[in-house]
């Protein structure tokens, strides 16, 4: 992050939402909302002074909410840019963070912004969500039930416990912890996707940093089945086995805590056809990576499509995963699925090489087989506009049809479906085709 903040060919538009785009590829219009943050960017040197000050104490999103934060705060320490932003829903306008600031930073009269940019092309990198597994296994309602996220911030240097792992209900040391995989995926009832085995992966990077800080934990991991599938991963895998992780491959049927606010697991091993009582801990529940909320909100504003799993649809699942049905805007990483960093970063490259060649070329080839509307003929019956894959017909003015060359793909489905015939494919209309059939049977006359 710090690279991109320092790369002079890159500008950083932070606290900010796209709430508008229009126009095609080479000359997109962006419309952003940059959020007041109630300090200016330019000012503040982040030397922490308000923050000190400040009484107001509110839950830290960062940490998933299992620590503290003040009203003014940072993000995280690493953020950038490293400025402090006053939550407006918490503070309490008393004034000693603007009191305290040297550098005059603090006014409480910032107003949204609004910011019109033209851009050649646009990449969506809208990232994921974890699941809500709320009510499953006694999520949110047992305190030592947390999720892999959760976990990760709880063993994290920077995190709320500083990178020692305490069970939020008595700040003790787990001695006994079970993984659940497999929670909101691959099932009917919530996501049937599987999220490209970074779950599993996930899970036994957590198990396997737990074993090293404490070797006599007890660390078991149930699984449906373990997919390592990326380079390394099986090894990263057996190596877990070595340092003493414990898989069960089975279902867990319930979790019940008991009045030392430890937990009751009954599950069901498939190989050996054992059904198992433990008694543990901790549990910590793998959840699937489900589309971010801004995932939906792009797909409105660019009239996306998303796919069945709610994540942006790329113009060929196969052969151009990047590309979508828009010319000029391209997709990558969690935002066309689940997707391990290695991945993301390979898509991230793939998206900044297709998106800087039209804008190197300065120039875009178009296919000439186009749709074309003869108006005189158009009915108005808004057919077309509803049928046409790539939102490319519209209705102008007058009520007819209007056809956007750049977004149309010569597919023919508007043709198929215009009742009143008033719409063509440029190079496949119907007359040439009528002329040529009728030059092949016509009668040689001069054949007695």
């Amino acid at each position: 992050m710090l690279e991109v903040a320092n790369n002079p060919n890159v500008r950083l538009i932070t606290y900010a939402k796209v709430i508008s785009v229009e126009g095609n590829i080479g000359n997109f219009k962006v419309t952003i909302e940059k959020k007041p943050r109630y300090v200016s960017s330019e000012k503040c040197n982040a030397c922490g002074e308000c923050e000190n000050v400040c009484p107001i104490y509110a839950p830290n999103e960062f940490d998933l909410n299992l620590g503290a934060r003040k009203a003014i705060y940072r993000a995280f320490a690493q953020a950038v840019p490293s400025t402090y932003t006053i939550d407006d829903t918490k503070c309490i306008k008393c004034g000693l963070c603007k009191r305290v600031c040297e550098q005059e930073a603090i006014d409480y009269d910032m107003k949204t912004e609004y910011e019109t940019i033209n851009v050649g092309t646009i990449i969506i990198a809208s990232g994921f969500r974890t699941f809500d597994p709320a009510g499953m296994y006694g999520y949110g309602k047992y305190e030592n039930v947390l999720t892999q996220l959760e976990l990760e911030r709880l063993i994290a240097p920077n995190g709320p416990t500083v990178g020692e792992l305490l069970r939020p209900s008595d700040h003790k040391h787990p001695k006994r912890i079970l993984m659940i995989q497999c929670v909101g995926s691959r099932s009917l009832k919530t996501n049937p996707h599987c999220s490209s085995g970074v779950c599993c992966m996930v899970a036994i990077k957590n198990a396997s940093l737990i074993k090293q800080h404490d070797p006599d934990a007890e660390v078991y991991i149930t699984y449906m089945d373990i997919r390592a599938a990326g380079k390394s991963y099986e090894e990263y895998y057996l190596k877990s086995r070595e340092l003493g992780v414990k898989y069960i491959r089975g279902n867990v049927a319930y979790v019940k805590e008991l009045p030392n606010k430890n937990l009751e697991i009954k599950v069901e091993n498939t190989l050996s056809k054992k059904v198992l009582n433990l008694e543990v801990d901790m549990v910590i529940l793998s959840v699937a990576m489900v589309p971010s909320i801004g995932t939906s909100q792009v797909s409105e504003i660019l009239r996306l499509e998303l796919s069945r799993d709610g994540f942006l649809k790329e113009f060929h699942e196969r052969l151009d995963p990047i590309r979508t049905k828009i010319p000029g805007i391209f997709i990558c990483g969690a935002a066309h699925g689940p997707k391990s960093i290695a991945e993301s970063v390979m898509q991230g490259k793939a998206a900044a090489s297709l998106a800087k060649i039209p804008i190197n070329n300065r120039a875009v080839e178009l296919k000439l087989i186009k749709a074309v509307v003869d108006p005189s003929r158009c009915s108005k019956c808004g057919i077309c506009v509803e049928m046409c894959p790539y939102s490319a017909i519209t209705i102008g003015v007058n009520g007819t049809a209007e056809v956007n060359e750049i977004l149309c793909k010569g597919c023919g489905t508007c043709v198929s479906v215009c009742r009143s015939e008033s719409i063509t494919l440029r190079q496949y209309r119907n007359i040439a085709f009528e002329e040529y059939i009728d030059g092949v049977f016509e009668v040689d006359k001069t054949v007695k």
